[in-house]
């Protein structure tokens, strides 16, 4: 994770650990609060971008979105570690970015601005592509850890970016998705990057398959 993402779950941290605890001791699982999470994210989304209530989108989207930490934080205080929960993160992560995305996308349309449409897509395919690279390498045993603009940064820029064009702030949102664009496709680059030296690494480290010659 970038300097920028770890600061910002940090400044959450004092909020998000005492909730955490809270829903725990009231029976509440971890897996309950990323679909509830996710199915609140992507309705605010849908419902609120498009028909032109930006920043209360915004409100609800970073509300939920917020959820994503309150389950990692329920699951280490429990002290369960679920591989099946953190795929239903991955899968929730990923549903609820495109759900945004594809809400500014629908809004920009709407109001007859198909180049901000075009690139609230750009960002939408060049995010997932972002963590794709990295499961893809994880599950090849590589390894494509940060890069600049990771979930935490490329959620934040989005989000402020739709609060102030909805808060009548000029060119906000545009701003917004030109550095998101310009950002997801060098953090793209930063990990295929890599995962090339992982992979060279690993070719070379004793007892790899390669170096097993008879």
């Amino acid at each position: 994770m970038s300097k920028a993402g770890t600061l910002a779950r940090a400044a959450l941290r004092g909020v998000v650990e005492p909730t955490a605890r809270w829903l725990l001791r009231r029976g509440v699982t971890p897996d309950a609060v990323t679909v509830v999470g996710t199915v609140g994210a992507v309705a605010g989304a849908v419902v609120l971008v498009p028909t032109g209530h930006l920043f209360a989108g915004t409100l609800v989207v970073w509300f939920f979105v917020v959820m994503d930490m309150l389950d990692g934080a329920m699951a280490r205080q429990r002290g369960i570690s679920s591989p099946l929960g953190g795929v239903l993160d991955s899968v929730c992560d990923r549903i609820s970015d495109g759900a945004l995305f594809a809400a500014i996308s629908w809004w920009a349309g709407m109001n007859d601005r198909p180049l901000l449409s075009a690139l609230a897509l750009f960002c939408l395919v060049a995010g997932q592509v972002v963590s794709y690279v990295k499961a893809r390498a994880e599950a090849a045993g590589l390894r494509a850890d940060g890069g600049l603009l990771e979930r935490t940064e490329r959620l934040v820029i989005g989000l402020v970016g739709l609060g102030l064009t909805g808060l009548g702030v000029p060119y906000a949102l545009d701003v917004a998705l030109w550095l998101l664009a310009v950002g997801s496709l060098v953090t793209v680059a930063q990990r295929l990057v890599a995962v090339t030296r992982s992979a060279r690494a690993h070719a070379a480290a004793p007892g790899s398959e390669d170096d097993d010659h008879p």
